[in-house]
């Protein structure tokens, strides 16, 4: 299956777990549920939202595993799935307003995070969360979370020149949100 889409691994997990069997599908839930947690978590800001969004979506994957027929790689569509389930469930329950998001919290504990200004860090998040939904989307899944535009593309239902973009945009009301920030500390 070298020109197959599903050349990412999971095809063998996929046949089997789809048969029925579950150490197969546990070991996609393995594989996956920390990237999709942390995906989560960055849309909601919420750790318990997070971990019942993670179950959810994949509760809703392996429903619909049998319907999976290869056209995109596998982790194109399990993201797909999981940027759905999250704004759906995020407008249902309206928390995308007033929530403060720790945006290393959910990234790999292992890695050290570098030092930085705590006061910039808030700064950040509050201007991160003050963006407009797609744009936010955009951005954490590509500059916080390392999708590419056409993994964003795909999970997002947009063309790649739009997911681009829409990190450009972002990027750019960010800069321009914090252009103050700091001259404080310059005007001394």
């Amino acid at each position: 299956m070298p020109n197959s889409p599903w050349h990412d691994g999971d095809a063998s997990l996929i046949a089997r777990a789809t048969a029925g069997d579950l150490a197969a599908a546990r070991t996609l839930y393995d594989r996956h549920a920390i990237r999709i947690y942390r995906l989560a978590y960055r849309m909601c800001g919420d750790r318990d939202l997070a971990g019942d969004l993670t179950q959810d979506v994949f509760v809703r994957v392996f429903r619909q595993l049998g319907q999976f027929r290869g056209e995109a790689a596998f982790t194109t569509w399990l993201h797909r799935v999981a940027v759905t389930t999250c704004l759906n469930t995020l407008r249902k329950v309206r928390r995308f307003h007033g929530r403060e998001v720790d945006l290393d919290h959910a990234h790999d504990q292992g890695a050290g995070t570098p030092d930085r200004d705590p006061v910039l860090h808030a700064a950040l998040t509050r201007a991160i969360e003050a963006l407009p939904e797609p744009l936010r989307v955009a951005l954490v899944m590509h500059a916080i979370e390392g999708y590419t535009h056409v993994e964003i593309a795909a999970a997002l239902g947009i063309a790649e020149g739009t997911s681009k973009s829409r990190v450009f945009e972002a990027r750019a009301k960010l800069k321009e949100m914090l252009a103050n920030h700091g001259k404080e500390y310059h005007d001394e």
